[in-house]
């Protein structure tokens, strides 16, 4: 994350969010997927290398895609809630 913004020269530097954003990936994006590789399963009953190829995918690229809108939600959470004690 940037030290501030860009536009308004907000300090991003005092909101603390490290590994949060993915805590949420891992169960919100695992409450989704779990379901649909459970259904793909009993639905089709593909071989093992037809997960691989469709769920590697998915998850990575989900989770990776997901990554900056999750983090950037917990530094507004942060800002609106004044988790850091400061003024704004």
């Amino acid at each position: 994350m940037r030290d501030s913004c860009d536009k308004c020269g907000l300090d991003l530097s005092r909101f603390n969010v490290d590994d949060g954003a993915a805590f949420f990936i891992i169960v919100v994006y695992s409450a989704v997927i779990i379901p649909l590789a459970l259904w793909v399963e009993f639905s089709f009953g593909p071989p093992i290398w037809v997960h691989i190829l469709i769920w590697i995918p998915v998850i990575l690229g989900g989770a990776i895609a997901l990554m900056r809108p999750f983090k950037a939600w917990l530094v507004a959470q942060h800002y609106k809630h004044n988790i850091d004690g400061e003024s704004h």
